[in-house]
C-alpha cells in the first residue's frame, strides 16, 4: 500500500472514531458546536473514502484510453471535496442561527469538553500527519486532506474554548455565535481548495517561479537561441512542460539532441521528487511567425 493510500485508511479511521463520540456527546449535551463537529467528521469520513478511490485510480498507469494516465481524477477530488466542506459549513451556520433563535439549553457540558479535548489532540496528531505525507508525495488530495484537517483543529479549538467559556460564564449564546464564525472559516478555507482543483482540471500553468525557472535553464543552455510556445501544467503528481527550442541553422542533430537532454535534466531538479514529462520540439529557425495562430497569449 502506497504512503498516501495509508494517510486515507488512517484519516477515515480517525473520522470513524470522532464520529462515534461527537455524535453521542453532543446529542446527549444538545451543544450545536459539537454536533456541527460530528456531522463535519461524517462528511470527512466520505471525503477520506473518495480519496482512497481517488488516488487508487490516479496510480493507475497509462493505456489505450487514458493516453496520460488518470492523474486529473486528484484535482476532481478536490472540488469535491472542497463542496462537501462547504455545505457542511452552510450547514453549521444554519444549526447556530436555529440555536440562537430557539434558545435550546445545553446539558453535561464537562463530557462535552472532555470530548473535544480527544478531538482536539487526534485530529492534531493526524494533520502532522498528513503534512508528512504530503510533503513526501506531493498529492493533492492529501495535501487538501491536511488542510481539511487543520480547519478541523482550529474549529475544535474554538469549539472547545466557548463550552469552557459557557461552563464559567453561562452565557449559552456563545455556543451559536462559535458556530457561525466556525462555519465562516470553513466555507473560506474550502473554496482554496476548489480553486486549486479547477484549475488543474483547466490545465493552468505551474506555479510562476517554476515557470520561471524553466525559462532561465533554457535560456542559460549556450546552443539555444531563443525559445517560443512554452507550456505547461500539471496532473496528479506530473509535471507537464512543452517548449520549442530554437538553434543555430546549421546545429548538427546530436548537438541538438545532447542540449534537449542537458534543458530536460537541468528541469526535472526544480522539483527533484516529481514526475515530468517534457517534449521539447528542435527548431534550426524561429518559426513562430508561421504559427502564430498556436501562439499564447501572456498578458
Amino acid at each position: 500500500m502506497t504512503l498516501q493510500k495509508k494517510a486515507t485508511v488512517i484519516s477515515s479511521a480517525t473520522a470513524t472514531l470522532l464520529i462515534v463520540i461527537k455524535l453521542f456527546i453532543g446529542i446527549l449535551s444538545g451543544s450545536v458546536a459539537v454536533l456541527a463537529s460530528a456531522i463535519d467528521s461524517v462528511l470527512d469520513l466520505i471525503v477520506s473514502a473518495f480519496n482512497y478511490f481517488a488516488i487508487t485510480k490516479a496510480e493507475q498507469p497509462a493505456n489505450k484510453k487514458f493516453n496520460y494516465g488518470k492523474g486529473k481524477i486528484e484535482a476532481l477530488a478536490a472540488v469535491i471535496e472542497g463542496t462537501v466542506i462547504t455545505v457542511s459549513g452552510l450547514f453549521i451556520f444554519y444549526s447556530a442561527i436555529k440555536k440562537a433563535i430557539y434558545h435550546e439549553p445545553l446539558q453535561h457540558l464537562e463530557n462535552s469538553i472532555i470530548v473535544m479535548v480527544i478531538s482536539l489532540v487526534l485530529t492534531i496528531a493526524l494533520v502532522v500527519f498528513l503534512n508528512y505525507v504530503a510533503k513526501r508525495t506531493r498529492s493533492m488530495v492529501v495535501k487538501s486532506d491536511a488542510l481539511h484537517y487543520k480547519t478541523d483543529v482550529l474549529s475544535n479549538g474554538a469549539i472547545l474554548i466557548s463550552l469552557v467559556l459557557i461552563q464559567v460564564t453561562g452565557f449559552e449564546l456563545i455556543d451559536s455565535i462559535m458556530g457561525v464564525v466556525i462555519s465562516i472559516y470553513i466555507i473560506h478555507s474550502a473554496y482554496q481548495i476548489i480553486k486549486d482543483g479547477v484549475y488543474i482540471l483547466l490545465d493552468a500553468s505551474l506555479d510562476e517561479e517554476i515557470v520561471e525557472g524553466i525559462k532561465n535553464i533554457i535560456l542559460s543552455e549556450k546552443e539555444i537561441s531563443d525559445f517560443h510556445y512554452l507550456k505547461t501544467r500539471k496532473s496528479a503528481n506530473t509535471n507537464f512542460v512543452d517548449v520549442h527550442l530554437v538553434f543555430s541553422p546549421g546545429i548538427s542533430l546530436m548537438r541538438a539532441h545532447h542540449a534537449g537532454d542537458r534543458i530536460e535534466e537541468k528541469i526535472k531538479e526544480l522539483i527533484p521528487d516529481g514526475d515530468w514529462v517534457i517534449n521539447a520540439h528542435l527548431d534550426p529557425f524561429d518559426d513562430s511567425e508561421m504559427n502564430d495562430k498556436t501562439a499564447i497569449k501572456m498578458d
